[in-house]
């Protein structure tokens, strides 16, 4: 996989290139403010609908697809593959773990907002299903790669004791003041089951979420206050409702 050339989702052609942190068609001639990696991929249990959400035609240039034997594997090559300010397309949120590791490898004081009905800080020991998924969030602060204080945990309502426990130890809440405060970029983490089952169709869609409007207006906030390396977006189903709408959150985040 090149993250200098890409198919352009208009032409179908393999000639949209690197720019920048950009993309420009050379058949066609169209730009676009990122380039798109698919993880079709879903570490947990029963998750197939939710990898094949990696497959939403979402109209960005596509560099490829990282579809790996082991998470372990996955978070590898994404983490060395990522283009300039990236649009990684899951899957389950795992694929933010490989995201997040290769951008804080080149990026200085990266903050992460993570948003998302649930919390994703759960380990193996306190997990109530064992699904890897749930766990994302949790593997990055363990590991170190984003300190805590620079990590934003936006939209949760379905928290484990557990979760609400590591929170209150680790100082995280859904503070945008906190988490940017001298950051010197940031990654958002957009699970689509932190809007309303009314909004989206949603893997795990949670009750009395924010609609489109209320998350676009989080996004354009977060991006006001601190360069945007790239987005991830995941917890979605393939269906044709959903590319308006993450297309239309994409567009809040300036891509």
């Amino acid at each position: 996989m090149s993250a200098l050339r890409a198919r352009c989702p208009d032409c179908r052609t393999f000639t949209a290139v690197a720019i920048g942190a950009g993309y420009e068609c050379h058949a066609c001639g169209r730009e676009f403010a990122a380039g798109l990696v698919r993880v079709p991929r879903a570490w947990g249990e029963d998750g197939e609908a939710m990898a094949d959400g990696a497959r939403l035609a979402v109209p960005y240039p596509d560099t490829g697809s990282v579809e790996r034997d082991t998470l372990e594997e996955q978070t590898a090559e994404l983490a060395s593959v990522l283009p300039a300010r990236p649009v990684v397309l899951g899957g389950c949120c795992c694929s933010h773990v490989g995201a997040v590791r290769g951008l804080a490898e080149r990026t200085e004081r990266l903050a992460v907002v993570w948003l998302d009905s649930h919390g994703d800080l759960n380990t193996p020991e306190t997990s109530p299903s064992g699904n890897t998924w749930g766990m994302a969030l949790r593997m990055l602060l363990d590991d170190d790669v984003v300190p805590p204080g620079r990590v934003a945990l936006v939209g949760a309502r379905n928290l484990d004791p557990p979760e609400v426990e590591f929170m209150a130890a680790a100082g995280i809440d859904d503070s945008l003041d906190r988490a940017l405060d001298g950051a010197g970029a940031v990654y958002v983490a957009l699970d689509v089951d932190v809007l309303d089952p009314s909004a989206a169709a949603a893997f795990f869609p949670e009750p009395d979420g924010p609609g489109v409007g209320d998350v676009e207006a989080i996004l354009r906030d977060v991006v006001s206050r601190s360069p945007l390396v790239g987005i991830g977006v995941t917890g979605h189903l393939n269906e044709e409702r959903n590319v308006a709408v993450v297309t239309r959150l994409l567009a809040a985040a300036g891509l």
